[in-house]
């Protein structure tokens, strides 16, 4: 018998198990297909809210009892909002798992939306606002996807605005919550040491009677927008984002935007790290990375430096790009970049909350699942032909985003650049 399963509740509702005999931890996760993307600029951040409220007390719990339950037996009970989907997940021993489910279940269909509690999380969310606003080096990637999609909702804030969390009602919340977590938008992934049909049975008897709503209607194919914005702040550093379009998730393309971004950015022997850190002293923080949405992406190369060296980092970010384009990359490097890829998804998958959110990631972008034994079939197809081309197509001067924040002005890039 597989050890990946899928069947379909009462509901609708999707469960895909995987069952992982030598491992003592289980992981379940609930996911819907709903995101920042999905929001209003009238009630932008309102998933990510949400999220937050969700824990905040059932007909049956407090926030303290559900927070003591999960704790008591070692276990771990979470969330996260993405501009695509948004994730409910609880890792435990094996043994645990039943706990898990009663209270991933009870959170997702009993929350009260309580008066006194919504006011008191909205105080938690404007801090973590607050908290972003104050990182230059997070906010900057904020800053880059409101330049890059800036007439689309993947532009906004996944955490919304002070003035969007500020004026949310609970009526708001209520209907939001019951128009877009419908059983039509759920999906539920498990892995570790568990049965499939333990585990159906189990969500049968809660998410088995989970309504389906009609789907609401999408804001359309996001468009990027090149060019440069400079926001302007007292830093010790200034701090960029340069970056450009790229396939999006479900590409065949994206095994070559993977390995492309690896020897980019990847790590440590990457050729910006390489060049701007190791070379020249010039960043303590710079890499690259993908943004992949269901029909849209970015590449972004990202770093850290002086006023006076923002021009210089990011003429030199622009040379490696024309490298690529130019040159290609080297046998070798393709291939260590491979093994790096290859050695850093096995490395992972040997969790059970990473196979978790490998089965939903999967369902969500291709609606099957990928074999890990296929991925590295694609991976190891890729020729250094295959990179020029792929650099070829992303490396377009008038294509590219330039996002910076800190004590920046356009005089200090170097002539010709983004004007």
């Amino acid at each position: 018998m597989s050890l990946i399963q899928k069947t379909a509740l009462k509901s609708g509702i999707n469960v895909i198990t995987e069952e992982m005999p030598d491992v003592e931890s289980a992981t379940i996760g609930v996911w819907v297909n709903t995101g920042s993307r999905n929001e209003s600029p009238e009630v932008s951040g309102i998933s990510h809210f949400i999220e937050h409220l969700l824990f905040k007390g059932t007909l049956k719990r407090t926030s303290l009892d559900i927070s003591r339950e999960i704790e008591s037996v070692g276990g771990v009970l979470n969330a996260f909002t993405s501009r695509e989907y948004t994730c409910f997940y609880a890792k435990v021993l094996s043994n645990d798992l039943p706990l898990a489910i009663d209270l991933l279940s009870d959170i997702f269909m009993n929350s009260k939306f309580d008066k006194s509690e919504l006011d008191r999380e909205r105080m938690v969310v404007f801090q973590e606002i607050k908290m972003v606003e104050d990182t230059p080096d997070d906010l900057v990637h904020d800053l880059f996807a409101a330049n890059f999609w800036q007439s689309h909702p993947l532009g906004r804030s996944i955490l919304g605005t002070r003035k969007s969390v500020g004026e949310l009602t609970r009526a708001q919340i209520t209907k939001y919550f019951s128009e877009h977590y419908a059983s039509n938008k759920v999906l539920i992934t498990a892995a570790g040491k568990l049965k499939h049909r333990t585990v159906v049975r189990a969500l049968n008897k809660t998410f088995g009677h989970v309504k389906s709503r009609p789907p609401k209607e999408d804001a359309g194919m996001p468009v990027s927008t090149p060019g440069l914005k400079l926001y302007k702040k007292s830093l010790e550093q200034t701090h960029l984002c340069l970056g450009m379009p790229c396939p999006e998730q479900p590409s065949p393309d994206r095994y070559k935007t993977y390995l492309l971004n690896t020897i980019l950015g990847g790590g440590m022997s990457s050729r910006l790290f390489q060049q701007i850190r190791e070379k020249r002293g010039l960043a303590y923080s710079v890499y690259s990375y993908l943004n992949l949405c269901r029909d849209t992406g970015s590449l972004v190369a990202y770093a850290g430096t002086s006023k006076e060296s923002f021009g210089e980092v990011v003429a030199l970010m622009l040379k490696e790009f024309e490298k690529f384009r130019k040159k290609g990359v080297t046998p070798t490097e393709l291939d260590n970049a491979k093994e790096q890829l290859k050695g850093g998804m096995l490395l992972g998958l040997e969790t059970s909350d990473n196979r978790m959110s490998k089965l939903a990631r999967d369902e969500i972008y291709f609606n099957h699942f990928v074999p890990v034994k296929d991925i590295v079939k694609c991976i190891d197809r890729v020729t250094v032909e295959d990179i020029r081309a792929m650099a070829e197509t992303l490396f377009v001067p008038e294509k590219m985003t330039l996002v910076a924040i800190g004590k920046v002005a356009p005089e200090q890039l170097p002539e010709g650049l983004f004007q």
